[in-house]
């Protein structure tokens, strides 16, 4: 086996300005990552779904240094780390979704709109 890395695809990526867009971005992720991995398939899609763990105790880390709430680091983040976490947390749980199924998006949409369906919505004129 080479030690020599996968050649990178370099073409641009689809502006993120539509669902559709952030959906082809997961999915060049999900192929730029697999084209880069030595693990067995199975593995691998284990290994994503953890990487939500680390993802969100970096987001913890994050508030929590936002907040000074750590005496010896003090104020170590902003809020912008924080946010710039979740944001991190938010496509980490997009590629694994993607990466267990090619439905990915019906998937989220169809849960999103479940959730969205048991909050009360304001009467007319609220």
């Amino acid at each position: 086996m080479s030690d020599t890395p996968p050649p990178v695809d370099t073409s641009p990526l689809p502006p993120a300005d539509a669902p559709s867009a952030v959906w082809e971005t997961v999915d060049h992720l999900v192929r730029w990552l697999d084209g880069a991995s030595v693990l067995p398939p199975e593995q691998e899609r284990l290994l994503r779904i953890l990487k939500l763990s680390e993802e969100a105790g970096e987001v913890a880390q994050a508030v929590i240094g936002a907040t000074g709430q750590n005496p010896r680091k003090g104020h170590s983040h902003t809020w912008d780390d924080v946010h710039s976490e979740l944001c991190d947390v938010i496509l980490t749980a997009m590629v694994a979704l993607r990466t267990l199924t090619p439905e990915a998006r019906q998937v989220f949409e169809g849960h999103m709109g479940r959730v969205a369906g048991r909050v009360p919505r304001p009467l007319s004129g609220d």
